[in-house]
């Protein structure tokens, strides 16, 4: 994927995370910094509803937008929904759940800081 249909992925995921009311949309820039993705985007849900349907929704809106089927993981449950879109991971949280696994600390190492909060 070329860097700029990375960034036109990214625009549409945080688009539709923030148009379905995700809750402390974080996006933590990886480029050249891991081989797993370009960019991790954390979010949560209030419940274990909310986190599925955003899930469900937006690997629906990220495979009619062109960029190919993305993998679901966790959503019987729904506490932790990983979408795996190729240079976009996605992590949709309970919010209790997003507090103890606290991703955005493990990988903000060196210089690889969240690059964009948003409520």
């Amino acid at each position: 994927m070329s860097g700029s249909e990375t960034d036109s992925l990214l625009a549409l995921v945080l688009e539709h995370l923030d148009d379905d009311q995700a809750q402390d949309i974080v996006t933590i820039d990886l480029e050249g910094k891991s081989s797993i993705a370009d960019h991790m985007v954390i979010a949560s849900g209030r419940s274990t509803r909310q986190v599925a349907a955003i899930a469900n929704k937006l690997a629906e809106k990220v495979k009619q937008a062109g960029f190919g089927p993305v993998k679901l993981e966790g959503l019987p449950a729904a506490d932790w929904v990983l979408l795996d879109a190729g240079d976009v991971v996605v992590h949709l949280f309970r919010p209790e759940v997003r507090s103890f696994y606290n991703l955005e600390r493990m990988w903000a190492f060196g210089d690889a800081p969240p690059v964009a909060g948003m409520a």
